[in-house]
């Protein structure tokens, strides 16, 4: 029973990202499906919801319509201390035309698109440690991480106490 527990914890905290509440986010700069530039730390004054996620992972696409109901929801509010929120998904891939296919077919209708080709050795997905996906940051105004891999209720809940 020790061991069973053992291998459980010892996964739990592998997979955990380093990234922990009140730390600052890590800058993010990519290429956007458009070809334009992106840099988080553009978004900086709006709550920014990092997420992880992959064409090819069922959990992730499972989330997705709940995710566009949620950008749908508190991308156009008026929060006291923000210019506003924003989705950031970054997608872990092998392959640009799955990605594409996947952000067309789930409904993403938020500009901020990322992808990293290869696997959890990025640049981008070392920075915030995720080993697994999906994995989610919420970043409030100043670029301060607020939770780490909240559940889309648990991130509405944050929002909607910061709505006008």
């Amino acid at each position: 029973m020790l061991i069973i527990l053992g291998f459980y914890l010892a996964k739990h905290f592998y997979l955990k990202p380093k990234n922990i509440t009140g730390d600052k986010a890590s800058e993010i700069t990519g290429q956007l499906p458009d070809g334009s530039s992106f840099s988080l730390n553009s978004l900086q004054g709006k709550y920014v919801l990092l997420d992880f996620w992959g064409s090819w992972c069922g959990p992730c696409r499972e989330t997705h319509p709940q995710l566009a109901e949620l950008y749908n929801r508190f991308h156009p509010q008026q929060f006291k201390d923000s210019d506003g929120f924003e989705i950031v998904s970054i997608a872990v891939e092998q392959n640009r035309e799955n990605w594409m296919a996947a952000i067309q077919s789930d409904g993403l209708s938020w500009p901020y698109q990322l992808i990293t080709i290869g696997d959890f050795e990025t640049p981008i997905i070392k920075s915030y440690n995720v080993k697994q996906i999906p994995t989610k940051f919420l970043i409030n105004p100043l670029g301060i991480i607020i939770a780490v891999d909240p559940t889309l209720d648990e991130v509405a809940k944050i929002l909607q106490t910061k709505t006008r």
